[in-house]
């Protein structure tokens, strides 16, 4: 988990109550199908399974400090899964919007890719910065 699903707060702490918050927030929607163990190895599955680094690099949208289309990266990663994503930014110490996080849903048994019932507010201009990670 330290690996895959690390927390990337200031300051880092082991990730524990990270990862409690993910399975409060999010895991116990699959509960009656999967318990913690189960839907943590689910998610990272489909991490694997969908490999949103690798959709957005063959779009040419690479974590480069660019900036890009938000209706580019969302055409992408709806290209290649057939789902629309939500996207989320925040504002970098410039002022620009930086993409944040992107949302993508699962049915609860943690197999496969639905379509979102709510995408978030994600806080977006039309054209996003990819930092560097």
């Amino acid at each position: 988990m330290q690996r895959s699903w690390p927390t990337l707060a200031c300051p880092s702490g082991d990730g524990s109550s990270f990862w409690s918050h993910e399975w409060v927030k999010h895991g116990t929607c699959s509960e009656s199908v999967l318990n913690q163990h189960g839907y943590f190895k689910s998610a990272l599955d489909l991490k694997e399974k969908l490999g949103l680094l690798q959709i957005l690099q063959g779009a040419g949208i690479n974590p480069d400090g660019g900036f890009y289309s938000l209706s580019s990266i969302r055409g992408a990663i709806e290209d290649a899964i057939g789902y629309t994503p939500g996207i989320e930014c925040n504002v970098d110490t410039s002022g620009n919007s930086q993409l944040y996080q992107i949302y993508i849903c699962v049915d609860t048994s943690g197999t496969d890719f639905i379509e979102c019932p709510v995408l978030p507010n994600g806080k977006c201009s039309s054209k996003v910065e990819f930092p560097y990670f």
